[in-house]
């Protein structure tokens, strides 16, 4: 079953772009990344999908209903995690978890004291007196606590030190398994690659690159580090290219009998050849006229 289907959907903000026809789908059980540097179109594409901000043109869908017309049926399913989350100040965190629930008039005080607990919330705080990183925190457990069948997270680590981060993976991961469709949007590509089944990459308000995290992982290119002294001048199919003293390191998707001449010629100490990470690939669907954007 189709989860997220969106057709041509594009947002203007007067003349300034914000996405433009973007065709995406996410089926029913996918753990999906959404993938783009800052600007790229991401959180414009979230609310549109939400029905907080309204399209210029195109289509969109969510549990088969239209985004525009069925706004507040799509939303009853829905758990969202925006980048910040803003909350009455003199709230304490018990009462803002609890406005949530009855705002979707449900009884989540079990699901919600489990949550603090894993991640470490007190209840009983004021929202003023938290941290960033504990309001974030907040914020998730608004979005997870109804159990709902999409979670829509907009760069949702935030603020977490890494042992939290891993805790929220793992509940995340506890969702999926379940049953949630999870989509996840962000700019940290190892998130992505540790989570994710399939992903999107959006640029400059297009999409330009939907796959599997497997198959948009793939590559002929290795990571190539030679300690010593080369002229690589004349090799083709270097890029990312990173100097240090006595050592070179540059991505290389060439002709590797080529690699190894050039090496043979010049006096080489060690050399480490081993598969790019998944950052270092996507790094082309970033570059704009030979500048990573």
């Amino acid at each position: 079953m189709e989860i997220i289907k969106t057709t041509r959907l594009t947002k203007y903000y007067g003349k300034s772009r914000g996405i433009e026809d973007l065709d995406l789908t996410v089926n029913s059980g996918e753990f999906f990344g959404f993938i783009g540097p800052n600007g790229a179109g991401k959180s414009t594409t979230i609310r549109t999908l939400l029905g907080l901000i309204a399209p210029t043109s195109g289509s969109a869908t969510v549990f088969g209903k239209d985004i525009t017309k069925e706004k507040e049926a799509v939303l009853q399913n829905i758990g969202y995690l925006p980048s910040e989350g803003l909350f009455y100040g003199e709230m304490k965190v018990k009462d803002a978890l609890k406005l949530s629930a009855d705002l979707r008039k449900k009884d989540c005080t079990a699901e919600a004291k489990m949550l603090c607990e894993r991640l470490q919330l007190e209840p009983s705080r004021k929202i003023d007196d938290l941290s960033f990183g504990n309001r974030k925190k907040v914020a998730i457990v608004c979005a997870l606590q109804h159990n709902p069948d999409l979670l829509v997270l907009d760069e949702p680590t935030g603020g977490l030190d890494p042992l939290m981060q891993k805790e929220f993976f793992d509940i995340l991961r506890e969702r999926n398994h379940a049953g949630a469709t999870i989509f996840l949007s962000g700019h940290i590509l190892s998130e992505i690659q540790r989570n994710c089944t399939h992903a999107a990459i959006i640029r400059d308000g297009k999409i330009i690159a939907c796959d599997s995290v497997e198959a948009l992982s793939k590559t002929n290119a290795k990571r190539v580090t030679v300690h010593g002294t080369v002229d690589l001048t004349h090799l083709n199919g270097i890029r990312d290219r990173k100097e240090a003293k006595d050592a070179v390191s540059f991505l290389y998707s060439g002709d590797m009998g080529s690699l190894l001449h050039t090496l043979s010629s010049g006096q080489i100490n060690d050399i480490t050849v081993k598969e790019p990470d998944l950052e270092e690939i996507f790094l082309h669907y970033y570059e704009k006229d030979g500048e990573t954007v």
